[in-house]
């Protein structure tokens, strides 16, 4: 069976990290970050004359959801090659969504595949201290309006997905814990 595994959280929860370490250690299979795209936002901003914001309202409606289009157009694209698929993305509003994910479902089915999605739980102190620490462009405005962002975000795993694994990450220990027995799930 093929499968196309979601790791999501809200920013800064270290969906990379894990992402790729769950590639590694899966091994043969193809590993896709939405981050890859921030270089065609970055110049949909500029054509629009629009300062450079990934929380802002135009961001909301005119580039978010036309990157996780891609980003999904290029998984089921690679599902015809590969039997296991990561995205690292946050999904945020899309996990939530029952619609959006029986739809999802529903387009897998048709490649024989499955959905699974990785939910990365780290503390918003930690997510804090990270984004502070990788120093991007994209959280300027993040850590500029940190209380407001915050607020903005759902930092609880969803509770209406039957495929969850919730991997703990506000640790070095947590990491290794949530590793082995994650991989173990995936390899079934």
């Amino acid at each position: 069976m093929k499968h196309l595994i979601l790791v999501t959280s809200p920013p800064a929860c270290g969906k990379t990290h894990v992402t790729r370490q769950l590639a590694k250690a899966l091994t043969n299979c193809v590993y896709l970050d939405k981050d890859t795209l921030i270089v065609l936002s970055k110049q949909i901003f500029k054509v629009a004359n629009e300062e450079y914001n990934r929380s802002s309202d135009f961001f909301q409606r005119e580039i978010r959801d036309y990157e996780y289009y891609a980003i999904l157009d290029i998984a089921m694209e690679a599902l015809e090659y590969n039997d296991t698929v990561l995205i690292n993305a946050p999904f945020t509003d899309e996990i939530r969504d029952d619609a959006y994910l029986n739809k999802l479902r529903e387009r897998l089915a048709r490649k024989d595949a499955e959905l699974v999605v990785v939910w990365v739980n780290t503390s918003i102190e930690v997510c804090h201290q990270r984004m502070i620490k990788r120093n991007s462009d994209r959280d300027t405005w993040k850590l500029e309006h940190w209380d407001e962002y915050v607020a903005s975000q759902n930092y609880n795993a969803p509770t209406n997905i039957k495929e969850l694994i919730v991997f703990q990450n506000s640790s070095e220990e947590e990491f290794n814990q949530s590793i082995q027995s994650t991989v173990k799930k995936l390899r079934g």
